[in-house]
This record gives C-alpha cells, sequence and structure tokens, in this order.
C-alpha cells in the first residue's frame, strides 16, 4: 500500500489496551493518530503476567479486566500489530466489553456496550514472573490509569500481584 493512501474512508477501530498500553505516553509514541475515548471494563477475564513476562488476559469467571478504549486509524492498527508481536506472541480479537465515559471533572456521562479489538495470547497463560523492563511501563500505566478513575482496589487484586511499585 502506498505511504500516501487515504485512510480517511476506514472507519477507526476500537482498541482495548489493559497492559503497557495502559500508559498514554507511550500509546502516544507508538500510534501517534490515537485518541483515548474512555475505560473499558471487560466482564468474565482475568489479569494476568504469562509466561512470556507481559500482561495477558484469561477467561475467568467472576473476574474483570479494567483498560483503555483507544480509537485507532489504520496506520495505528498495523503499528500495534509489530509492537504486539502479532501473530507470533498475541492474536488479535474482538471482544464485548463496557465501555464507560467520562466528563473532564470525572463524571460518568455515557456507559454502553461496544466491540473493541483486544490483543491476547491464548498460548501461553501461565501466570508467570513479569520482565525487568515492563515493570516500569505498567507502573507508569497504573498512574494514568489511577488518574483517569480506573479503580484502586482493582490494581491492587490483579496488578499489583504481579507488578511490585517503583
Amino acid at each position: 500500500m502506498p505511504d500516501d493512501f487515504d485512510t480517511r474512508g476506514i472507519p477507526p477501530t476500537l482498541y482495548f489496551g489493559y497492559g503497557s498500553n495502559l500508559w498514554i505516553d507511550q500509546m502516544n509514541r507508538r500510534c501517534h493518530e490515537s485518541r483515548y475515548i474512555g475505560i473499558g471494563i471487560l466482564s468474565n477475564w482475568c489479569w494476568i503476567i504469562n509466561q512470556c513476562g507481559y500482561a495477558d488476559i484469561i477467561p475467568s469467571s467472576g473476574d474483570h479486566v479494567y483498560g483503555f478504549v483507544y480509537e485507532l486509524s489504520f496506520r495505528d492498527e498495523e503499528s500495534l500489530d509489530k509492537y504486539e508481536g502479532v501473530p507470533h506472541d498475541y492474536e488479535k480479537r474482538i471482544i464485548r466489553l463496557e465501555l464507560i465515559m467520562s466528563s473532564d471533572e470525572g463524571k460518568t456521562v455515557e456507559r454502553r456496550a461496544i466491540d473493541a479489538l483486544a490483543y491476547i495470547d491464548f498460548n501461553r497463560t501461565s501466570r508467570d514472573i513479569p520482565k525487568m523492563e515492563y515493570i516500569h511501563r505498567i507502573n507508569m500505566g497504573i498512574k494514568d490509569a489511577l488518574q483517569k478513575g480506573i479503580p484502586q482496589s482493582y490494581v491492587d487484586r490483579y496488578i499489583r500481584l504481579f507488578i511490585p511499585p517503583e
């Protein structure tokens, strides 16, 4: 595809980021055209660090995963595919989740079900320890997550089981 290909006719993709892409600065560097939309909640899945040392989500009745929902251009999605190691590390899946959009003051203005792209590793699903370089990126993501309204109780119950504070 030529570099000057016009992607304006292609609708944007909604993407659910639950790992280091909670770090908004990293997401902006990876996907220059991306736009933060709101908080997503994925029911009946659980956040883990898998045996590769990176965040993953696994089906788990009664659990839930918080993340950020971003709008991605076609170019952003291609870029993210490379960062996520598609198709060898993660697979792309469309998942149904709840989107919570808030005002600048933090008040919920809309809640609705959406379909969003997620990157999931279905082959390496055992819980393990994080790669050392990954700890900082997740901690930066935790700061942004808490600032945007993801509950501290979620961070403590799921993420802090694997990621120590810095």
